[in-house]
């Protein structure tokens, strides 16, 4: 029998109290729970609260696998995610789910895992797989898999699409949750969308539109990625819905996740004047509620699933428990690097590029739109500007920063699609990646096809990754699994990340997260305007610009 025992101040969200107590722990789980003398926190003791759970993340964000992820997250108190596999699914299908599953059970942490539902996300990209109803049917038999991911196809879902509803309906048939993705939805759109089964929501840009969800029964889940940044807006609804929010990082980079994760949220909204034990309700409880989660709640009998805090403040993590092991102390992570041979899992079989094929012929004048990148979010502005004509060529304009942007297609050889991009802030150099939502082709910006060409072939060399090149000098970061991940080290992940994202920021970006915003430009379902494979595409009326 394995057994510990703990004095703390226990953090009971239910009762709105913190009593010290003894909490023991045999075998894994809770055995008992002690209260000892005082009715307030005693200061020599740390506080004790259930472990916190990021409620959406694409693990393949944090350029990381799943067990290096993990190793990361338990120092900041999470102990479980709520996992959507959609990215490599995108590349490497049902092959790719399964190797999620498979590597996250290397480690003591709780990922659970949703069947992708949106693979590929529209029918205007190139993606390297399909997963059909038939396939997501399978994904949800399985019992790694507790829920539907986000339903991208809110038009599909409203319209009734028969492929969506089988989806949607293998989910419910089994009990699982539908989670949902609909930004800007309202009115009696977003009703439709709801009674299809639809749950959640990670894409409010406004307090009114989260409002609007929330009152129709949503849960609302507020988000703060590395490029994508509700928190803000939305964090004055946790005094009115407690009970249905909850907090996610969506996509994180490998340097944002040494930072910090949920728990950098609930010191925020702690030093705002927001109640605690609301805040501990949507990072902690709601998802384990919402999804039937197999995470501990400290209650006795629970799994022990908890994290030692020093103050209700800072939330800085003195310890993580999952399953009544130390997996994390004092800024360590007690787990080990899970030394694994790449599994060869991708799809890049293009060859290296030539600066010729990134030519745009000048028509008599420039119809398109260009995009207009805004920092912090997943949307877009579509902006009436005009790139710089040299000689029979459009060209980068860098004094009044429309930038050349393009997307080539990794899955087979195909034209380039090309455009301009405002925003980017680069004065020199390219930078490129084949981290690309949803369909991961490269997506590349620069300020001349010498530097475009050379990073994107940078990528290609490595079969993934991301590059800059600029200032004399080229960085480039291999991602050889599915070009979206590396099994090595996740902390060495993350200082080369830091260095070649510093490296982009010094060629002039003023974006807080260049390779994270470029990641999106490519990504349809958000409006309002975005760049495939195939072309511009006007993210409203969802078609391609002629």
């Amino acid at each position: 029998m394995n057994s510990l025992e703990i004095k703390a101040n226990r953090v009971d969200c239910l009762r709105r109290i913190i009593q010290p107590s003894l909490i023991r722990v045999v075998d894994g789980r809770i055995d008992s729970i002690v209260d000892l003398k005082g009715m307030s926190p005693d200061p020599s003791l740390p506080f004790a609260c259930p472990g916190f759970i990021d409620a959406h993340v694409h693990i393949e964000s944090s350029m990381l696998v799943p067990s290096e992820f993990a190793r990361l997250a338990v120092v900041h108190g999470t102990v479980g995610t709520i996992s959507d596999p959609h990215e490599i699914a995108n590349v490497n299908g049902m092959e790719g789910v399964r190797f999620m599953i498979e590597n996250g059970k290397r480690v003591p942490f709780k990922f659970n895992f949703g069947a992708p539902s949106c693979v590929p996300a529209t029918e205007f990209e190139t993606a390297g797989d399909v997963l059909n109803s038939d396939k997501v049917d399978e994904l949800l038999a399985s019992p790694d898999i507790l829920y539907l991911s986000e339903m991208m196809n809110f038009p599909g879902a409203i319209a009734g699409d028969s492929e969506v509803l089988k989806k949607i309906e293998s989910a419910r048939s089994r009990g699982l949750p539908v989670d949902g993705h609909a930004p800007g939805l309202t009115g009696e759109g977003l009703k439709t969308y709801i009674n299809r089964g639809i749950s959640t929501d990670h894409e409010c840009f406004t307090i009114e539109e989260a409002r609007e969800k929330l009152s129709l029964g949503m849960k609302v889940i507020i988000r703060e990625g590395s490029a994508a940044k509700n928190f803000e807006a939305l964090i004055p609804l946790v005094d009115e819905y407690a009970d249905q929010l909850m907090f996610c990082s969506d996509d994180k980079h490998p340097d944002s996740l040494v930072e910090g994760h949920i728990n950098q949220l609930c010191a925020r909204a702690v030093a705002k004047g927001y109640d605690v034990f609301q805040l501990l309700q949507a990072a902690c409880i709601n998802p384990v509620k919402h999804y039937n989660l197999q995470i501990g709640l400290m209650n006795v009998g629970d799994p022990a699933d908890f994290i030692l805090l020093n103050n209700l403040k800072d939330f800085n993590v003195i310890a993580t428990y999952i399953d009544g092991q130390l997996v994390a102390e004092q800024g360590h992570s007690l787990i080990q690097t899970n030394h694994i041979a790449i599994p060869n899992i991708n799809k890049f079989v293009i060859d290296a590029i030539d600066s010729q094929d990134l030519l745009m012929p000048a028509r008599p004048e420039y119809t398109h739109p260009v995009i207009g990148c805004i920092d912090g979010q997943l949307i877009t502005e579509k902006l009436q500007m005009t790139p710089k004509r040299v000689n029979e060529y459009w060209e980068s304009d860098v004094e009044r920063d429309v930038l050349k942007i393009v997307v080539v297609n990794r899955y087979t050889k195909a034209p380039i699609a090309k455009s301009f991009i405002h925003r980017f802030g680069l004065k020199s150099g390219a930078i490129a990646s084949s981290v690309a939502h949803d369909s991961h082709n490269i997506v590349a910006v620069g300020v001349d096809d010498e530097s475009l060409c050379r990073a994107i072939n940078l990528v290609i060399a490595q079969k993934g990754g991301i590059s800059c090149v600029g200032n004399n000098r080229a960085s480039v970061l291999g991602l050889p699994i599915a070009g979206l991940m590396s099994a090595a080290d996740g902390y060495r992940v993350a200082a080369e990340y830091t260095a070649i994202d510093l490296h982009a920021k010094e060629l002039g970006s003023t974006l807080g997260s260049p390779f994270m915003s470029l990641s999106f430009m490519a990504l349809l379902v958000i409006p309002h305007v975005k760049l495939s494979d195939k072309g511009l595409f006007d993210g409203n009326r969802f078609s391609f610009y002629s």
